[in-house]
């Protein structure tokens, strides 16, 4: 598990960055209507939003009671046709970002991730632990993991779509 998701968090990244890439100010901080995100504004969603997830996985460890849940459907995260609603603690704000300052934020809640998943000796340990999550409940932590790519992914496609309307 670990190679495969350590390769994925990466392509995935990747991805994210190619698609930012190359985009003025401008492109990156526009918002299209009152009620949408910038390009700007969804990258800092996913930085709040790792940082959140290893929070959770982190917390999620150490409790004592730690119930073992059942697996979730964490790949209905990628699908834009269910509308979710981000909770509070990882709305982005409105002030405009710079290409580098969010290539740095995302290399920040990144490399804190990888730091507090590589330091865990047995990951295994992940799936018989979990954490409540806002959408699906108790989901075990090795899924919490995968949802930080699966949900970068939606995201990217979020971004291709605000890309083809600017």
């Amino acid at each position: 598990m670990t190679e495969n998701v350590m390769e994925i968090l990466l392509s995935t990244r990747n991805k994210l960055l190619d698609e930012i890439s190359g985009l003025s100010y401008e492109q990156l901080n526009k918002k299209l209507g009152v009620e949408t995100w910038s390009v700007a504004q969804v990258c800092h969603h996913l930085y709040l939003t790792e940082n959140v997830f290893t929070q959770a996985i982190s917390f999620g460890l150490t409790k004592s009671n730690g119930k073992n849940a059942e697996p979730k459907p964490v790949q209905l995260a990628v699908d834009r046709s269910q509308k979710a609603k981000a909770p509070d603690m990882v709305v982005p704000g409105d002030e405009p970002l710079e290409l580098e300052k969010i290539t740095e934020l995302l290399n920040q809640s990144r490399n804190l991730f990888l730091e507090f998943y590589n330091q865990l000796e047995d990951k295994s340990i992940l799936a018989e632990k979990s954490a409540k999550h806002p959408l699906f409940g108790y989901t075990p932590l090795d899924q919490w993991v995968d949802l930080i790519y699966l949900h970068e992914e939606r995201h990217i496609e979020q971004i291709r779509e605000i890309k083809s309307l600017l």
